[in-house]
């Protein structure tokens, strides 16, 4: 009689936690991301050489510290679609410093390693169609908990001096990421370049059903690599000195 009462407490547990449990073995591999890009204008502000001291301060009381813009990222088992998303609150006094990656579309075939991305460069929109970048992680034991998901944390060096930290989820079988950044063994769900001042982190991941022919490369733009447009770029704002640079970096990630 134990025996029976004891089994059959048993068969109720199972039944009312094993459905919850199993969800967190649940490994997605079609739906869409909400990123929330942040550009902290006070540091991009210190940076600017040709501002007085009490010119970066006056402007700093006039516009808040953090640029926020949103973007999607779609993608279904080894396709991705990166684009601006859902309209910030407005960002008053921003257009002091605009931000020139505020609008990357962003398409990669993982499968293939081939990406094509749409950047508008203040006049002029490129096209640059290339492979996907390789980058050399790090993978480390620390964790953090992003839009649900566990994260690992991993850690690289691109673009040969910018130190770059990214968080993925192995639950995201899709080993994509926000902008260019791929590679690891999940989607990667937070990116932080210090230095850059600038940060990507999801803030929700919703299961929906992206059909696979709705992620198409875009097509707009005058045709580049990644080498060509570096070379246009460096051409196009060797005279802006520091600021220059920091364009030229934005516009590369």
């Amino acid at each position: 009689m134990k025996k029976l009462i004891y089994t059959t407490v048993l068969i109720m547990f199972l039944a009312a936690y094993l459905p919850a449990n199993a969800q967190n073995t649940i490994f997605l591999k079609q739906g869409r991301i909400e990123f929330e890009r942040k550009d902290n204008m006070y540091a991009r502000i210190d940076d600017e050489e040709w501002l007085t001291a009490d010119t970066k301060e006056s402007i700093k009381k006039n516009v808040p510290q953090f640029k926020t813009t949103y973007f999607d990222l779609r993608f279904n088992n080894n396709k991705t679609l990166y684009q601006p998303g859902r309209e910030a609150e407005p960002n008053k006094g921003m257009n002091f410093f605009g931000s020139v990656a505020s609008d990357n579309t962003v398409f990669n075939d993982l499968a293939s390693q081939q990406s094509a991305s749409q950047k508008n460069v203040f006049e002029q929109t490129f096209l640059v169609q290339d492979t996907t970048r390789r980058i050399q992680w790090k993978i480390t034991n620390e964790t953090r908990n992003i839009a649900g998901f566990e994260c690992r944390r991993a850690n690289a060096i691109i673009m040969d001096s910018i130190y770059i930290v990214a968080f993925y989820t192995d639950a995201i079988t899709t080993t994509g990421g926000p902008e260019s950044f791929t590679g690891l063994p999940g989607m990667i769900l937070g990116v932080a370049i210090p230095h850059e001042h600038v940060t990507w982190f999801a803030t929700k991941v919703y299961t929906e059903t992206i059909p696979e022919t709705t992620l198409t490369p875009p097509t707009k733009g005058k045709k580049v690599t990644n080498v060509t447009i570096m070379a246009s770029l460096e051409d196009m704002l060797k005279d802006w000195g520091k600021e220059g640079r920091t364009n030229v970096k934005q516009i590369m990630l």
